[in-house]
């Protein structure tokens, strides 16, 4: 450094110190002026965004693997038994955002997915990401969809200069009323995010109103979608703990990933077009009332009926017709939680079930995902619920039957050609919070097949088609979280 430049910056230090120091003589007379808010007050009020969540998943299926690759050709005559799956995996979110400074807040998440063991196919490859997907190299084992993956998880700014709103722009993670239509999958290592614009607003009373507009979706196979989805959903709070929510879903997004989950394999009631590309751009219209209404403290009713119709939007296949309903409800008594309740994916003549592609499918019929994508003949589920807290530990379990809206096609080799039972489920779990940061929780699942479900009609009893079988699975689970 130049000796003049090292004398301006001691002179520069010198009277700082006693610009402070005058400032401090002053506070004594008369009350000192506020201090101007900063940018680094901001970051330094800001919240964390940081957890670390490390799981080890256990999969048991029944059946046969899905075919080995060999130059990307898949080879249906493999008979092999399906191993079963050892997944230990560590997610990392970490992350930051910012106190609101002249009503702008910014986020920033970084995400990463490390497999510390790796005895699991992550279904993903480089040839298709979509319901039949798979990672070739373990291609033996049963799926666990918690693929290693680095990237950006949010990023986003938000502004608040108008009253009661809040408009968030970047990429961003949702979840609205129960997550049946729009969610985060945040149980999966890597969550589905939306790049885009939202807009929340608190203006009416008791009234919430939010809308997005989304370009790009990150799926929780780390896939990102390019399209349009807009979103309207307005919730009206009857009181603290019920509401009643009417919404919109436009999905302009002509592939989703999901086309032979969707309409069957090859050009089954699709002409002379392959139903991998059929499009699948969509719009679901519904409404929802949902609460939980209190007699006293320890005494409490749970309600819920909903009711959405979903058909073609944009350029999506004609064969999207199909509508949905949940109704249920129960009876709480101090700790305890009891409910029962029915669902309903409607199909359409078997050519096509009613599908929810953006929400959290992990917590609906059941968390053993057979039917993260509805079948053809549409799902019909009926299930009863139990929760209990005591003290740091909360206990759950439900049990599921699982049929379908339609008759559907059974796997050929016996008398009944025709089935309406996919199966039967039921599911436990215990969770422990240590502390407000950490959590620890064990959970198990079990599901039965029932009839022997086909794809297509006049199976015979071969490779092919038991290894399209729904198949008896079991799943367990031990989680343990840190958040800061």
């Amino acid at each position: 450094m130049k000796p003049n430049t090292t004398f301006k910056l001691n002179l520069v230090i010198a009277c700082t110190a006693l610009a402070f120091a005058s400032m401090a003589q002053s506070a004594l007379a008369e009350e000192a002026p506020e201090a101007e808010y900063t940018f680094m007050d901001a970051v330094k009020e800001g919240k964390n965004l940081t957890s670390f969540r490390l799981r080890y998943e256990n999969v048991s299926q029944d059946g046969l693997q899905p075919g080995t690759f060999a130059n990307g050709v898949a080879n249906p005559t493999a008979t092999k038994e399906l191993k079963d799956a050892e997944a230990l995996t560590l997610r990392s979110l970490i992350g930051w955002q910012t106190a609101p400074y002249h009503n702008f807040s910014f986020a920033a998440q970084l995400i990463d997915v490390t497999k510390l063991m790796d005895n699991f196919n992550d279904s993903t490859n480089n040839i298709l990401v979509n319901g039949a997907s798979n990672q070739n190299r373990t291609i033996e084992y049963a799926k666990v969809i918690d693929p290693t993956y680095t990237g950006i998880n949010q990023l986003y700014v938000d502004w608040t200069g108008l009253k009661n709103t809040r408009f968030r722009l970047g990429r961003q993670q949702v979840n609205l009323d129960n997550v049946r239509f729009i969610g985060d999958i945040g149980f999966r290592q890597v969550m589905q995010v939306f790049d885009g614009v939202s807009v929340l607003n608190k203006s009416l009373p008791d009234t919430e109103i939010f809308a997005a507009h989304f370009e790009k979706i990150t799926q929780i196979t780390s896939e990102q979608r390019d399209g349009n989805l807009e979103i309207a959903n307005v919730k009206y709070r009857i009181s603290p703990t019920e509401s009643v929510v009417g919404y919109g879903y436009l999905s302009n997004v002509d592939n989703l990933g999901f086309g032979n989950a969707w309409f069957g394999a090859a050009k089954l009631n699709n002409g002379t077009k392959n139903n991998i590309d059929a499009d699948q751009s969509n719009k679901t219209l519904g409404l929802r009332l949902d609460g939980t209404h209190p007699f006293n403290p320890n005494f409490r009713a749970h309600y819920t009926a909903e009711y959405a119709k979903q058909s073609d939007y944009a350029d999506g296949d004609k064969r999207i017709d199909a509508h949905y309903y949940r109704v249920g409800g129960g009876l709480g008594f101090d700790n305890f939680n009891f409910r029962v309740d029915q669902e309903l994916l409607s199909s359409n003549d078997n050519k096509y079930a009613f599908q929810t592609p953006y929400g959290t499918n992990h917590l609906f019929q059941g968390w053993v995902d057979k039917f993260l994508a509805t079948p053809r003949s549409g799902i019909k589920d009926t299930f009863v619920t139990a929760t209990y807290k005591y003290n740091d530990f909360l206990f759950f379990a439900d049990y599921h039957f699982i049929n379908a809206d339609e008759d559907f096609n059974t796997v050929g080799g016996g008398t009944k050609t025709n089935g309406d039972k996919y199966g039967k489920e039921w599911n436990v779990a215990a969770a422990y919070s240590y502390s407000k940061n950490i959590m620890a929780k064990l959970e198990y699942g079990k599901f039965t097949e029932d009839d022997h479900y086909a794809p297509t009609p006049n199976v015979a009893n071969n490779a092919a088609g038991n290894r399209n079988r729904i198949r008896d699975t079991d799943k367990l689970w031990l989680t343990a979280m840190y958040t800061f």
